[in-house]
């Protein structure tokens, strides 16, 4: 499967590898293709040049382009964007580009303007979710993983235990593709939650606000939350 990716930062990296495992041909995208990424104590990111190569080397699908060249190229597609940066260059694309093909929304809406923690640029009653599909109404957004770190996101056996992740959006179709082959197949996932429609992607981004405080606490990204349903009692008790 062609699979195009919005971005090229750890998010967009951390997914495409995993893509590749399952023989997919992803191309990355970005503004410059030979800018590395600086993230602090995470190191130097390649730039999208650099890695293509590296995978390549390994014998893997791997292209590079503009958003515009990910989003012709890719069946289905991958919003790894900063979620400030999202409408402005889903924008910019061509809505005819992006008709009838799936769009995996995993940005947040965060506002460092002011420093740490984040606010949200939009809540309560939006969403960046809600937003895009707005803006792309013959797109089928599903709002998903966007609520764990990025090497949960393609490995959540990484946790000693099953936890859980969210999935919202208005396709039955596209949803019911994104829980059984992308996360539960290809990512491993074995506790996902359809939570309705795209307005759902209020909550989950909402979210955000509790996870920057709970990594800060705990001083690690590698959490997660695990819903526990009750249990059922015996019959007399």
């Amino acid at each position: 499967m062609k699979i195009g990716i919005l971005g090229a930062g750890n998010v967009s990296l951390t997914i495409a590898g995993k893509l590749l495992e399952y023989e997919n041909n992803v191309m990355i995208s970005s503004r410059d293709l030979n800018a590395k990424k600086d993230k602090g104590v995470m190191g130097m990111l390649p730039s999208p040049k650099e890695w293509k190569e590296e995978m390549e080397t390994k014998g893997l699908s791997a292209e590079t382009g503009s958003f515009a060249d990910a989003a012709e190229f890719g069946q289905v597609l991958f919003n790894c964007l900063n979620g400030v940066a999202s409408i402005e260059v889903l924008g910019q694309i061509p809505g005819s580009t992006l008709a009838d093909k799936i769009l995996i929304d995993i940005a947040n809406p965060l506002d460092f303007s002011r420093g740490m923690p984040p606010s949200l640029t939009v809540c309560n009653t939006n969403s960046l979710g809600e937003q895009i599909q707005e803006l792309l109404p013959a797109t089928k957004v599903v709002k998903t993983l966007n609520t764990v770190t990025a090497s949960l996101m393609v490995n959540p056996g990484f946790l000693a235990e099953d936890h859980t992740v969210f999935l919202a959006g208005n396709d039955r179709s596209s949803k019911s593709w994104v829980e059984t082959v992308l996360l539960r197949e290809w990512f491993g996932w074995k506790n996902v939650i359809d939570l309705g429609t795209i307005e759902a992607a209020r909550g989950t981004e909402m979210y955000l606000a509790l996870w920057v405080r709970m990594m800060a606490a705990l001083k690690i990204s590698n959490f997660n939350i695990k819903i526990i349903k009750p249990g059922i009692q015996e019959s007399g008790r």
